[in-house]
């Protein structure tokens, strides 16, 4: 793999006691909402305000400028994997996310439930958002009635809500399938056999798949149909403590982040969803492990959603919990997002992401607020995201020096 930078900083990295925490608001970027300002600007956060008075302050670039990141890349990006060079597709992240044993025979992918119209055409992409236990009996009704084809074992789990994970497994399959996830509505799903997929035999298995889901689920007023995307096999990546030379644990309620700390052999402290847990959660990981990645999930739903006043209200409730995560005073914090998701857009943007580092031997505080505005012009200027978890170890007296 041609990660010259990440090979660098992992060569000069070294284990000691400091504590770092990664505190990630998902999806916390935004757009000015016509002049109104981000939802950042808008929200109270008197916490974050005073923390950004003795923090630096900076912008990252999950991927690339121009490049609207999906929820694993911007995670590997936060991780310090360059998301360019470690690719994987979301289905493997899903599954691990939900504890699924993987092998090297198996492809994953990550399914939403939708809603198709009478014309054939997806009405919603998240089929109402439908409970966990209304997935579960849906999925039930899938496995009872679909034939496998031949040789191949076909698993559906539920993730959660209306997300899924399907599991192909057999002899000599393949991950080149096209997602049949158009990411819009209006449309109809797209064919997993679509050029350039025409020549493999896993897409044609998919392609069969789909259409007796379709043809089973023709009943239901919600879910009826699946959404595909992320066809994937399993990498083999250094694991996070071997890369930084930390001891890591994770905190994260959603199952798809658990995934990506899987990936990387991270192991899972505490799986809550509140923000005063995750503050809580993450507190407590400290005591035992020098790397805490935690993360609250509702910035980025409430900004899917279009609902601003949701997203203003969830990062307040941030900002009301982040007093119990600096009591435990980890020697780093880092405080950010994976990708910014502006409900303007209801979507995953390319927009820089604001982040707050404190630190010690910071060049001075950056205040008064921690917002995208006051962030672009911080000490830290505008950085890849994968800088950042090697600007964290060199904070904490973590990085060698380089050459003689």
């Amino acid at each position: 793999m041609d990660d010259m930078y990440g090979n660098l900083m992992s060569s000069l990295a070294k284990p000691s006691e400091q504590r770092i925490v990664l505190l990630v608001m998902d999806g916390v970027g935004d757009c000015d909402n016509a002049g109104k300002g981000t939802a950042l600007q808008q929200a109270k956060t008197p916490n974050m305000d005073a923390l950004s008075k003795v923090s630096g302050l900076g912008l990252h670039i999950p991927v690339a400028p121009a490049v609207t990141p999906g929820s694993g890349p911007g995670h590997l990006g936060l991780f310090g994997y360059d998301p360019i060079v470690f690719q994987v597709g979301r289905g493997v992240l899903s599954a691990l996310g939900i504890e699924f044993a993987l092998t090297p025979r198996d492809v994953a992918a990550r399914l939403n439930f939708c809603t198709l119209d009478k014309a054939g055409k997806v009405s919603d992409r998240r089929a109402g958002r439908i409970s966990d236990d209304e997935n579960k009996r849906v999925l039930a009704k899938v496995r009872a009635k679909l034939k496998a084809p031949a040789g191949v074992e076909v698993f559906f789990e539920t993730e959660s809500e209306h997300r899924a994970v399907l599991v192909l497994r057999g002899e000599g399959l393949d991950d080149h399938i096209g997602e049949t996830d158009p990411q819009a509505v209006g449309v109809e799903p797209l064919s997993p056999t679509r050029a350039p997929y025409d020549t493999s035999k896993t897409a044609r298995m998919v392609g069969d798949i789909v259409n007796q889901v379709r043809q089973i689920l023709s009943d239901e007023s919600k879910a009826n149909m699946i959404l595909a995307r992320g066809f994937a096999k399993a990498p083999n990546w250094p694991s996070f403590a071997e890369r930084w030379k930390l001891n890591p644990a994770a905190v994260a309620g959603y199952p798809m982040y658990r995934g990506v700390a899987r990936l990387l052999g991270m192991p899972i402290a505490a799986t809550p969803t509140t923000a005063a847990d995750v503050c809580a959660e993450a507190a407590k990981a400290m005591k035992n492990h020098t790397f805490v990645f935690a993360h609250f999930k509702y910035t980025d739903k409430t900004g899917e959603d279009g609902d601003l006043p949701g997203k203003i209200r969830r990062i307040e409730e941030m900002d009301a919990a982040l007093p119990k995560l600096l009591e435990a005073k980890p020697d780093v914090l880092l405080i950010t997002g994976d990708h910014s998701t502006p409900p303007s857009l209801k979507a995953h943007s390319w927009h820089p992401v604001p982040f707050l580092m404190h630190a010690p031997h910071l060049r001075g505080g950056d205040g008064p607020r921690f917002n995208e505005v006051a962030c672009r012009s911080g000490q830290f200027g505008t950085i890849l995201a994968r800088e950042l978890i090697p600007m964290a170890l060199a904070h904490a007296g973590k990085l060698e020096k380089f050459g003689a």
